[in-house]
């Protein structure tokens, strides 16, 4: 006679490895993801200009000691270090959708304008164009920074108290659109449409009068033309600026030995 078979007892415990439906039981865990789309640490500032390592190592004081030497902002940390995110406010102007015809069909992209200030005669103005809104909108704030310009403020007759208008009638042009600032008294305020009131208030001018002509529908030569009538307030050598001054180095041929011996990144 053949031996009976064995019999296994059930329990409810299932085998090692395995389930009892069709999942493949304990694979282990599959650790971060890296937060993809969260919020990243703020990785440290290695600068890659001579710029940016003598600000870096406290080589230069100010913003306007950058402009006196007319030396290009390569890397928008310079401007972090000098204005606080407390100070330098920033504002988005516009977003436009821009397309483009290829043998695939349109293609679509997203531009927007934003604008940075400290409404204190500091301001910038950047343009970028990206796939996704959200990095449109970062590159552009980076542009800013990096376009920021000293805004020159003045009097309307008797220089009592602090500036407060632009110091001479100037012009700005981008495209079809001109736009005219002329100076006002105090008390004014500032006397123009809403776009270039956002951009003469982050400026620091309170009084002003203004003039635009052209298609000032076009809102992003709009913004550019007041920005550029603002840049030309510096290009005017008026008689207060007649003093002699001692002509001082540049800081990269000053710090010319600093620079020569500082560390190589990879």
């Amino acid at each position: 006679m053949s031996a009976a078979p064995e019999v296994v007892p059930q329990t409810d415990k299932a085998p090692e490895g395995r389930g009892f439906g069709r999942g493949r039981g304990a694979r282990g865990g599959r650790g971060g993801r890296g937060g993809r789309g969260g919020a990243q640490e703020e990785k440290e500032w290695i600068p890659c200009t001579k710029l940016g390592r003598l600000v870096k190592d406290k080589k230069i004081d100010s913003l306007e000691q950058i402009f006196l030497f007319s030396m290009p902002i390569k890397e928008y940390q310079i401007v972090d270090a000098f204005i606080s995110e407390e100070v330098l406010k920033d504002e988005m102007l516009c977003v436009q959708q821009v397309q483009k015809s290829t043998s695939a069909g349109q293609r679509t992209r997203f531009k927007a304008f934003q604008m940075v200030g400290d409404h204190n005669g500091h301001i910038g103005i950047g343009v970028r164009v990206g796939k996704e809104l959200a990095v449109a909108i970062k590159a552009s704030l980076i542009s800013a920074k990096l376009n920021i310009v000293p805004i020159r403020r003045g009097y309307w007759g008797n220089k009592i108290g602090v500036p407060h208008t632009v110091p001479m009638k100037v012009t700005g042009k981008c495209g079809s659109v001109s736009v005219r600032l002329v100076p006002a008294p105090r008390g004014t305020g500032i006397v123009a449409s809403p776009v270039p009131t956002k951009l003469l208030q982050f400026a620091g001018i309170s009084d002003v009068y203004t003039s635009a002509k052209g298609k000032t529908r076009t809102r992003g030569n709009f913004i550019m033309a007041t920005f550029n009538a603002l840049k030309k307030t510096y290009g005017f050598l008026t008689p207060d600026l007649w003093e002699e001054t001692e002509p001082s180095r540049d800081p990269a041929d000053e710090h010319s030995d600093f620079l020569a011996n500082y560390p190589k990144t990879a």
